[in-house]
């Protein structure tokens, strides 16, 4: 299969890097040091531009992260490190931009996304202060969209019109098309409020491989801003380098995408600069950059007779599989039937043993509804179930399958309200008398928990139980009451 030809997108300028317009496919890469630390943020902006960071973004979440970014450009260029420096900013990136001016003039791009940026019209206003900042400095934008953190004002809205067709699209559909729609009604503002196009960068990121194909594909068509691709969450170790490279490869062999990062979640103890190795390894192989000689090795023969840690990496891994069970925000559902989908989590089930778990899940009564009951075939990736329908079929698999240990993964992370609150339900019966790890965004399914986790830009910033932290000035209870309108 030839390389399709590039599309020729609007090319920008960051710093000295081009972006887009034919350039070459440029690696970012990311902190994960408290930006107020100058000394640490410094040193490791250094590890990832030795290593082949073209750009490195940074969070700039507060004054003192704000305050530094100037100290740590100056310590960068009397150092001789020219790579531009992205700055990462959310709800009060307007009052940080407007406040620390030498932070705005430091930066060599911005990065907003619109989910994050406030609610209401405040979001609107906040929005537009940031991209006049930009304007001001003549800086470009990423308007970076995440699938975790969707504005979900236009979600609602695009729900609300897909309700009155005669047909309604699936909420997956509904959701990619949020999220695109998301990404090029902010580019269309902040070109109305002077950003030129050629200072706009798109992203779409979302953990899915095949969702992020399909955002990817539908947003090139639509639009010629130049795209930053990755996939967010995208795992550790090997999970990570497989899931991006599969999603990023297919993208840039259609000719989409003019910068890449790899999102890889480090091992302990390891280097950052693994993700940058990876970007360089992934445009490498295809052929769309050279870097480094390329070393091709034997995998291994009949030569070693002995069996030992094979065996025993087997017998580890498949143990780890029996002892864990769990639910993500886009559950995978095969083409089968009901009945086959949820036996699927113990095959040596009976019927009875099926049904009780689909009754716990509260997906009897709808599955009842189809058709032809449980023997109904539900499409590949269940495409004739509703997103909610979906998960609830997933908490009977994993009900059936009874682990000792649960992890959800952003279980309710892309329903409407009222689904929400029935696969709330379903996860009650799911989390009784199991060691169980939720992963969420939305505050409010953390309540119950015996002791929740707040990580920060890949730190633990605190721990507690809800009871604890509420009534305490902490990043947990700003957020709580912020999500709860309180």
């Amino acid at each position: 299969m030839s390389i399709s030809t590039r599309k020729n997108t609007q090319q920008v300028q960051i710093g000295n890097i081009k972006v887009g317009g034919k350039a070459p496919i440029v690696i970012q890469s990311m902190t994960n040091t408290d930006t107020a630390n100058i000394e640490s943020t410094v040193k490791q902006v250094m590890e990832l531009a030795d290593a082949g960071s073209e750009l490195v973004r940074i969070t700039v979440n507060n004054e003192e992260a704000a305050a530094a970014v100037a100290q740590i450009r100056q310590q960068l260029d009397d150092n001789g490190y020219s790579v531009p420096l992205v700055g990462d900013f959310h709800f009060n990136g307007h009052k940080l931009l407007e406040k620390f001016p030498d932070c705005a003039q430091a930066l060599g791009k911005f990065r907003i996304n619109p989910g994050n940026v406030g609610k209401g019209a405040k979001r609107d206003l906040q929005f537009q202060q940031m991209i006049e900042c930009a304007v001001k400095y003549d800086k470009p934008v990423r308007i970076g969209v995440n699938g975790g953190s969707l504005d979900q004002s236009v979600l609602t809205r695009l729900l609300d019109e897909n309700r009155q067709k005669s047909e309604p699209e699936e909420l997956s559909a509904i959701t990619r098309e949020a999220i695109i729609v998301s990404a090029l009604e902010s580019a269309a503002a902040a070109e109305s409020y002077g950003l030129g196009k050629d200072k706009i960068i798109l992203s779409c990121k979302i953990s899915n491989v095949q969702e992020l194909i399909s955002i990817y594909q539908q947003l090139a068509e639509r639009c010629d801003y130049a795209l930053h691709l990755g996939l967010t969450e995208a795992g550790i170790g090997s999970k990570g380098i497989v899931a991006s490279s599969a999603a990023l490869s297919v993208l840039m062999q259609q000719g989409i995408g003019d910068t890449i990062r790899i999102s890889l979640t480090p091992e302990p103890g390891a280097a950052r600069t693994k993700e940058v190795i990876v970007g360089q390894e992934i445009l490498q192989t295809m052929g769309f950059r050279s870097f480094t000689p390329m070393v091709i090795a034997c995998p291994g023969c009949g030569r070693t007779t002995s069996d030992y840690f094979q065996k025993l990496a087997m017998d580890i891994q498949s143990y780890l599989r029996e002892q864990i069970g769990m639910v993500s925000q886009d559950p995978y559902l095969f083409n089968g039937t009901v009945a086959e989908n949820i036996l699927y989590g113990n095959v040596e089930a009976n019927q009875e043993q099926m049904r009780k778990a689909a009754i716990a899940a509260h997906a009897d009564d709808f599955v009842k509804s189809l058709p032809r009951g449980y023997d109904t075939r539900i499409g590949e990736r269940g495409v004739k179930l509703s997103g909610g329908e979906k998960h609830r079929i997933a908490i009977a698999r994993t009900l059936l399958k009874d682990p000792p240990i649960l992890i959800l993964d952003e279980a309710t992370a892309s329903v409407d309200t009222e689904t929400e609150l029935k696969i709330k339900e379903a996860l009650t019966s799911l989390m009784a008398r199991r060691t169980t790890i939720l992963i969420a965004h939305r505050l409010s399914t953390l309540e119950g928990a015996d002791r929740i986790l707040v990580i920060k830009s890949g730190k633990l910033v605190e721990s507690g139980t809800h009871g604890q932290m509420i009534n305490n000035k902490t990043e947990y209870a700003q957020l709580f009451r912020s999500q709860m309108h309180l």
